[in-house]
């Protein structure tokens, strides 16, 4: 990693990242040798991504083809922006973050423990319900799909939380960003204090 200093080495900050995450992308090689990015549903459950999909389709082919994949989650804070200092240059604006990208193999789960386990992760992960109806190996959507695992190889994450900045310009971007009140501004202001 170039920028060291925007290196997230800690394993907890790491799955914490992968856990408050929702959607990534899911890169596989196509047939024709072109990369192939789907954005995909996962949860992230003992040490793996999970995530469902058709039994048919590019991704799956892919998948089943070379099963060498690249998985990355991105989570977007707030955009620092000339708001906070006018006479900030065009290289002084940007996006506070946080990512991870996972190098691993592709793994169709045909262990149907594993695959029924799978889905209700993703169902506590996505539904705003908790008490939605638990998946069994009899509930029938699990013959009518495919559970996917990305078992990890290597991993890195970044992130972007003013880490180069001192700590008076910290809480002085931290109160800007409460006092905006912008989708994220919340979060990213919580993250860099």
């Amino acid at each position: 990693m170039r920028r060291k200093f925007n290196e997230v080495a800690d394993k907890k900050d790491i799955g914490a990242i992968l856990l408050g995450s929702r959607i990534g992308r899911l890169a596989t090689i196509g047939q024709d040798g072109y990369p192939y990015i789907t954005p995909v549903n996962y949860v992230y459950l003992r040490g793996s991504i999970y995530f469902h999909c058709a039994l048919q389709g590019e991704k799956l082919d892919n998948v089943q083809r070379d099963p060498k994949v690249c998985f990355a989650v991105d989570r977007p804070l707030a955009y620092l922006d000339t708001g906070y200092d006018a006479s900030m240059s065009v290289c002084d604006v940007g996006q506070f973050y946080q990512s991870v990208v996972i190098r691993g193999r592709a793994e169709i789960i045909v262990d149907v423990t594993e695959k029924v386990e799978a889905l209700n992760a993703l169902m506590a992960c996505h539904e705003n319900d908790p008490g939605f109806a638990a998946i069994t190996a009899a509930t029938p959507a699990v013959a009518r799909c495919a559970v996917v695992a990305v078992r990890i190889e290597l991993l890195s994450a970044k992130a972007n939380l003013a880490q180069k900045k001192s700590i008076a310009d910290k809480e002085k971007i931290r109160t800007y960003l409460q006092q905006r009140g912008l989708p994220g501004d919340r979060e990213a202001a919580d993250l860099i204090g």
